[in-house]
């Protein structure tokens, strides 16, 4: 439907702010980390899920594409609607809900409301195989954080674990910015 918006915050009130796109305001929810650093009049960019029912359609914001794709992977998990999964960023940022199930620490998200231990294990069931096993991801000495975040970055873009740690292997290792990391993993694998 929307696939993001642009605009200035005119409103921030508990978990959602109000964005003024072209003179329409658009009421979006959005994780901690964004309302909590947004000031009113800032330009803000966000990429968005819509989420219809028969009594509401609700805007969920994100401030980059691989946050919204993991999030469209929480709630696609049965018994997992889009306020848990937004509740799930309020507890970790993306590389530390991807290692989460990764590792299957469920007491990770036993901590978030709503999210009982049963539907915490179906999260790292259901999502392991598509994030990556341990074995998926290179753990030698030479990887680190920023690695895995590339690593899942690329992954949530469609490529495979093998071409994204073929593109990771041939990042120049000066290169510390994990934004720089991703584009240049993305111009390898373009080639």
């Amino acid at each position: 439907m929307i696939g993001y918006l642009k605009g200035k915050i005119e409103f921030i009130d508990g978990q959602y702010i109000i964005l003024n796109v072209s003179g329409v305001g658009y009421r979006v929810l959005v994780p901690n980390k964004i309302f909590s650093t947004s000031k009113i009049s800032e330009d803000l960019k966000l990429f968005t899920y819509t989420h219809v029912r028969e009594d509401a359609l609700d805007l969920f914001g994100f401030a980059n594409l691989p946050d919204l794709k993991l999030f469209e992977q929480l709630i696609s998990v049965s018994g997992v609607g889009p306020k848990t999964a937004l509740s799930i960023f309020s507890f970790g940022e993306r590389a530390s809900i991807i290692e989460a199930v990764i590792a299957g620490n469920v007491d990770f998200f036993t901590k978030v409301p709503r999210l009982g231990r049963k539907n915490a294990q179906k999260i790292i069931i259901e999502l392991k195989t598509k994030l990556g096993s341990l074995e998926d991801l290179d753990l030698s000495a030479q990887a680190d954080g920023a690695s895995s975040e590339v690593l899942a970055a690329l992954k949530s873009f469609g490529f495979t674990v093998k071409e994204s740690q073929d593109a990771i292997r041939n990042i120049d290792k000066n290169i510390k910015n994990v934004g720089e990391k991703i584009k240049h993993a993305l111009k390898y694998l373009g080639k």
